[in-house]
């Protein structure tokens, strides 16, 4: 049955799935960004230092250490924006969801109350017609 509210909950209901979407996205960028560093700091503790050799190998591995250092760092702040990102969203999301619920509710009470009125109207609608059939047995018996 649609009411004044019908469209209304369609709307809601796109931006509540549109909110979800985004939401979903922003836990798998938050779940490839706890990963990346996983794997930044597994790769981190796989580097062995040489203990013998030239000066070269020595700076090299140095290099190597503070570049795996800085990915790691920059990982971590990737996953501290995606765990912001994921916050935004859910916030978002159950925003949006109470807002389509608060229609779907709305929705509900107005079909409630227009069945309500349907009734009432074929109530007096069959109240109508029984006076008049009743109003014309009177007639014809008083005719016979």
């Amino acid at each position: 049955m649609k009411t004044r509210f019908s469209s209304l909950v369609g709307v809601k209901k796109n931006t509540m799935q549109k909110s979800e979407s985004a939401f979903q996205k922003a836990n798998a960028t938050f779940m490839k960004a706890s990963a990346a560093v996983e794997e930044s700091l597994t790769e981190l503790y796989s580097i062995t230092s040489p203990t013998a050799g030239q000066i070269s190998d020595f700076l090299a591995n140095r290099t190597l250490l503070e570049a795996q250092r800085a990915l790691i760092a920059h990982n971590k702040e990737w996953v501290a924006f995606s765990q912001n990102e994921m916050l935004i969203a859910k916030q978002t999301l159950q925003k949006d969801t109470i807002e389509y619920e608060k229609f779907k509710y709305l929705e509900f009470e107005e079909q409630k109350r227009l069945i309500k009125e349907a009734k009432i109207k074929e109530a007096k609608d069959l109240d109508e017609i029984a006076l008049m059939t009743y109003a014309n047995k009177d007639k014809k018996k008083a005719l016979m």
